[in-house]
């Protein structure tokens, strides 16, 4: 995945090395060479990530972190702070100011590759909950906005799975003593076994003797109730590639043993404090928007929620220089369900569909329902391939498993019929991206329904056939 990442370094061959390492990874790169121009420059641009060099004149990074993290317009943007210092009590004190994380020069690329991608992911996934909660206050249904950094760190429910009796100790005596809740384990299956039953974070150790603490951390991001539970790794200092890949599966952040007890209790109060937060948004979010802003048959977004956050995606295109998809789908012959088998086998199999659709979305994607069988999809970052890609896996998906509905002799085939719009004009409303993906639908339907079409807008011809069902 891609990101804007802001490099700062008050020496340029520190600064053109960076850059020139995340621009051939395809990292969208800008830069500023003082403390004073960092802030400024993250202001401009609102970067996805921040590194931060911290030996510099004037302001060092220690205090150009801390303004950051004091400022509302750029406290949600992560910082990984690069420096030659490689003592714990400056890794603490790095922490305690609010970064992220530290790499140590010279930058390892494994290491600068896989915190990047992973911390861009972070933001992205948390900037998709604040950008519906500011739709949420813009519509007068926010209930109780969330402001991070005000989460109460305090007395977390944490899960250790690890196998050392010394290291398992030394965790326990550190975190129990700052009024944590802990439940220790030596397994991977006792791990995903007890991780089920709810916890604030949980520390996964990669030097368990016969066990590959990485299987924990994937069995984890598989399954919903762990989805979003925040992973701290414990690592050996020479185990850098494993360490990357856990970060690449979702782990959320790491420690290189043997464990310091203040940056332990630093990193886990940053972990709690932000899942915590990300609880908060979500909570307000359902509940703001539960009656106000939903469908009360499907449970999808109702067309009023739609048009505010899809305006909002299309303002921000300024500011990303990403594009914004819309597809438009509806059931083909739907009507013939309704008169047939009547309208309460209508609405199982809406409510069946719309279920479908929003588990074969990315978790920042939108499904809502626009009006009778007809939905929309709206893909932030998302360009004509990739919706057209998403389209096209949903209709199959749809044709290839009939719906079981009461009173039908047999489980119904249902079909879709799909059309893809997609912008990179900031000047284009919500209306005009649903209108190029309405024609594209009804080219589709045109075309014998059960197939993805898209609105040409590199030709400007209109719709085209991008693919139909076998036959």
């Amino acid at each position: 995945m891609s990101a804007r990442v802001l490099v700062v370094d008050d020496v340029l061959p520190n600064v053109k090395l960076l850059e020139a390492k995340l621009s051939r990874e395809y990292f969208d790169v800008v830069t500023a060479f003082s403390g004073p121009e960092a802030l400024e420059t993250a202001h401009a641009v609102l970067p996805d990530i921040i590194l931060l060099d911290v030996m510099m004149p004037g302001m060092d990074g220690f205090e150009v972190c801390r303004r950051l993290k004091a400022d509302a317009a750029t406290c949600h943007i992560p910082v990984v702070m690069v420096t030659a210092l490689s003592d714990a009590s400056d890794r603490v004190r790095g922490l305690e100011a609010g970064a992220d994380d530290f790499l140590t020069k010279p930058v390892n690329d494994v290491a600068l590759f896989a915190r990047v991608r992973s911390l861009a992911r972070l933001k992205m996934m948390m900037d998709e909950w604040r950008r519906r909660e500011h739709t949420s206050g813009e519509l007068g249904v926010i209930v109780d906005r969330a402001v991070e950094g005000a989460e109460s760190p305090d007395a977390a429910r944490i899960l250790v799975v690890e196998d050392s009796p010394t290291d398992q100790g030394r965790i326990t005596e550190t975190l129990e003593g700052d009024s944590h809740r802990l439940d220790c384990v030596r397994s991977v299956a006792e791990g995903l076994e007890r991780a089920r039953d709810g916890y604030d974070l949980i520390v996964v150790s990669l030097t368990l003797m016969d066990e590959d603490g990485l299987r924990l951390c994937s069995g984890l991001r598989s399954e919903d109730s762990t989805r979003q539970v925040p992973v701290l790794l414990l690592a050996d200092e020479e185990d850098l590639e494993r360490t990357a890949k856990g970060l690449e599966l979702g782990a959320n952040d790491y420690l290189v043993k043997p464990i310091d007890r203040n940056e332990l209790l630093a990193r886990v109060r940053t972990q709690v404090r932000r899942k915590r937060y990300q609880d908060r948004l979500r909570s307000n979010y359902e509940q703001s928007l539960s009656m106000a802003l939903t469908d009360s048959l499907t449970g999808l977004f109702n067309r009023r929620y739609l048009a505010a956050h899809m305006s909002r995606l299309l303002a921000r295109i300024e500011e990303t220089r990403r594009p914004v998809a819309a597809i438009l789908f509806d059931i083909d012959h739907f009507k013939q369900v309704n008169d047939t088998y009547g309208h309460a086998a209508g609405d199982k199999v809406l409510k069946e569909l719309a279920d479908r659709v929003s588990r074969n979305l990315r978790n920042f994607d939108m499904v809502a329902r626009y009006g009778g069988e007809e939905f929309v999809i709206v893909m932030p970052d998302a360009g004509l391939e990739a919706a057209v890609m998403v389209a096209e896996r949903l209709r199959q998906r749809i044709a290839d498993e009939p719906f079981a509905v009461d009173g039908a002799p047999a489980p119904l085939s249902i079909t879709i019929s799909l059309g893809v719009a997609w912008t990179e004009d900031m000047t284009m409303t919500a209306d005009e991206v649903l209108r190029r993906a309405d024609v594209a639908l009804y080219a589709a339907k045109e075309a014998g329904r059960d197939r993805v079409s898209t609105w040409d807008d590199d030709t400007g011809e209109g719709p085209r056939a991008a693919s139909a069902a076998p036959g």
